[in-house]
């Protein structure tokens, strides 16, 4: 990235899966990276993800007016995580979403305009696909809480950018995964697998567009260029559909060899049978994933199983 962007990188939500892997892409490429948000994190780990200074705080006007600097990039990292979860308490999930891309907006209004803002969306705002591959100007009718909240952080973004001149971009990411996610299909399924459970929801069917979360920053950082007033969206994913079957044997064959994969056929509210990006807007702004997915997933299981060492 060019000078001219500068080099302060403020990251919320900087504890979590996503946010920690963005502070510390940006810090191996020299910028000076601030984290903020919830989350137990020692000063040894936050500086081991690349941070020079994280601070547990929430992601409100008072926190970010009290420890954010005058940062010249934000990542708005901090949110809701899972559609199950915004089932059981939505309000919450507003709150976590909606409440602290609203404080992150104003604090770029009022205390950094100059600073570009990079908002990582979800493919949860466009619900059930009318057509695969899903592009960005497709009919958004998110079917959770989550999907809902997202959509609503979009259009806050949008409003600030086109009423204020806040220079906004926004990454709608598919299914993200990579080492250090303890929670979602890969972490369920290596625990269960590890436990000899070998039943899983739905049909097995389910196409899935993954991204490996070291392809998602770089898109990230890829986005921050991009970042205007026009408020541009980009979808973060690979273009190509995996199915959940195919995910879930590339696991057993390297935690369970010769066990057999089975599935329900009751699939969980929210889930979509089938999701896969349209990738063109990421490929114009420069982007190409470097990780296919079999190698991604292997990099999981050597995670995981450094984690979980043979008795």
């Amino acid at each position: 990235m060019s000078n001219e962007f500068g080099r302060r990188v403020l990251v919320t939500g900087a504890a979590g899966f996503l946010g920690r892997h963005v502070a510390r892409h940006f810090a191996m490429r020299g910028f000076d990276v601030t984290g903020l948000g919830h989350g137990e994190l020692s000063a040894s780990d936050a500086a081991a993800w690349g941070m020079r200074r994280w601070q547990r705080t929430d992601i409100d006007r008072d926190g970010l007016a009290a420890h954010a600097g005058q940062p010249d990039i934000v990542v708005h990292c901090a949110g809701a995580g899972a559609v199950g979860s915004s089932f059981q308490d939505p309000f919450a999930d507003f709150q976590r979403t909606v409440a602290t891309t609203a404080a992150v907006l104003e604090f770029i209004r009022l205390r950094a305009p100059a600073a570009r803002l990079v908002y990582p969306s979800s493919a949860a705002v466009y619900g059930i696909a009318e057509r695969i591959p899903i592009a960005e100007g497709d009919r958004l009718m998110p079917v959770s809480p989550y999907g809902t909240h997202k959509l609503v952080a979009e259009t806050l973004c949008g409003s600030y950018a086109r009423h204020f001149g806040v220079h906004v971009a926004i990454v709608r990411f598919f299914s993200i995964y990579g080492p250090h996610l303890r929670k979602q299909l890969l972490w369920d399924a290596c625990n269960k697998l590890g436990a000899g459970q070998t039943s899983f929801a739905g049909s097995g069917a389910e196409i899935r567009d993954w991204l490996h979360v070291d392809d998602a920053v770089r898109l990230l950082q890829i986005a921050a260029q991009q970042a205007s007033p026009a408020c541009p969206i980009a979808n973060g994913a690979t273009g190509t559909s995996v199915a959940i079957r195919d995910i879930l044997g590339a696991l057993a064959a390297t935690l369970a060899s010769g066990i057999s994969i089975a599935f329900s056929g009751t699939s969980r509210s929210g889930d979509p049978q089938a999701y896969v990006a349209d990738m063109s807007v990421a490929q114009r702004w420069g982007f190409e994933p470097s990780i296919h997915w079999r190698a991604g997933v292997q990099s999981y299981v050597d995670w995981y199983c450094s984690q979980h060492p043979a008795s």
